[in-house]
């Protein structure tokens, strides 16, 4: 099985650093299929998402090498096991940027070639979603081919409709601004909605991030009869539904809130048994975690042997930790789509890395091969 090896940054850089941008850029790569090993990566401990493609390929020696035309610092979101440093640096097929918009496109040259610009709008979100519409700009002036616009976290996705008078739907403003900024595909992991791909007038890749928090969950000695998934709040139905049918088809409640003001939730009530059970709540982010905490707190009051909680997006605004670490969850189970600072670790805690994931669904858009499939 061949397999795709990039070299690892120092402990010491920082990816998520808001005046950091990062993108890579592909001409006429030949390698049509690509697998990669079945090795566990996690940043706790060990996790995997087994990115297998039907055939693997053999090239030389077997293992296909990526030829880098810039030492700059690799970033951490691209840090996996399997992306080690075997590198051939004779050729001029794939390139490497980390640094401030305009810098990073003065050295090489990007002209025909497929780029992909991996930025999350995370807060600061708005020198982040500056930094990217710049790092466009730059590609499209230096006469890119194709601009992808990779955002693991799409920041304004909650602002998807009216909620009031006299609101924005942010959602689409980004969208049209990323669109007119010259991207001509979008890669977003886990948006709040379904209709913010609708935004968008470009295509959208969707990358599902529940396979890899699935591979963990069936590396734990959970009996598939003790699980129950819950759904957080009613909106969140359809994402758990799709969860515990692949969680083998496991039993699903609703906890039902009433919100009260913005970042205010309040618990009525639950739908569903969870006596005896293990609980797992599923949702895309946590935020401040009043929604998740207190579902936990209703789940314990229900008979709830032990609580798990999912998400993708972990924003921990504050309170989030406070809440999350008082002793309501048995884990608390997040992905690397944002940055984490060092003081919001917690010994509940597990963080698993998306970066095989979104690797996988990278070099599967630019070899035209199928996204969905990954997640089937």
């Amino acid at each position: 099985m061949a397999a795709l090896r990039v070299p690892s940054p120092s402990k010491s850089s920082s990816f998520w650093s808001s005046s950091s941008s990062s993108f890579f850029s592909r001409c006429s790569l030949g390698h049509k299929t690509l697998a990669f090993n079945e090795s566990r990566f996690r940043i706790c401990a060990s996790n995997s998402f087994k990115c297998d493609l039907p055939r693997s390929v053999n090239y030389g020696n077997g293992k296909p090498t990526i030829p880098i035309l810039n030492e700059r610092t690799l970033p951490k979101f691209l840090e996996s096991a399997r992306m080690e440093t075997t590198v051939n640096r004779n050729g001029a097929k794939l390139k490497l940027f980390s640094g401030t918009a305009n810098p990073a496109l003065s050295q090489e040259s990007v002209r025909g070639c497929d780029v992909y610009l991996i930025q999350p709008t995370c807060p600061p979100a708005n020198e982040n979603l500056m930094e990217l519409l710049i790092m466009v700009d730059a590609c499209r002036r230096a006469s890119a081919k194709n601009i992808t616009a990779v955002i693991p976290y799409f920041g304004y996705a909650r602002a998807d409709r009216k909620t009031q008078g006299r609101e924005s739907i942010a959602a689409k403003l980004v969208a049209n601004l990323i669109t007119e900024a010259g991207a001509n595909r979008v890669l977003a992991c886990d948006l709040h909605s379904g209709q913010s791909m609708g935004y968008f007038d470009i295509p959208v890749d969707h990358v599902y991030c529940q396979p890899v928090i699935l591979d963990y969950l069936a590396s734990k000695t959970i009996c598939s009869d003790d699980l129950v998934v819950v759904s957080p709040d009613v909106g969140g139905v359809a994402r758990a539904r799709a969860f515990a049918k692949k969680l083998s088809d496991a039993p699903l409640a609703i906890v039902d809130k009433r919100r009260h003001g913005h970042n205010v939730a309040e618990v009525m009530n639950l739908i569903g048994d969870v006596k005896g059970k293990v609980a797992v709540v599923v949702d895309d982010m946590i935020d401040t975690a009043g929604t998740i905490a207190k579902g936990a707190a209703l789940l314990h009051q229900e008979g709830a042997r032990e609580v798990y909680a999912c998400c993708t997006h972990a924003v921990f605004s504050p309170p989030a930790i406070e809440r999350l670490s008082g002793g309501l969850f048995q884990e608390v189970i997040i992905t690397n789509t944002l940055p984490l600072a060092e003081k919001n670790y917690f010994p509940q805690l597990t963080v698993l890395s998306v970066a095989n994931l979104l690797g996988e669904t990278i070099w599967r858009v630019h070899d035209d091969c199928s996204v969905s499939s990954i997640f089937q």
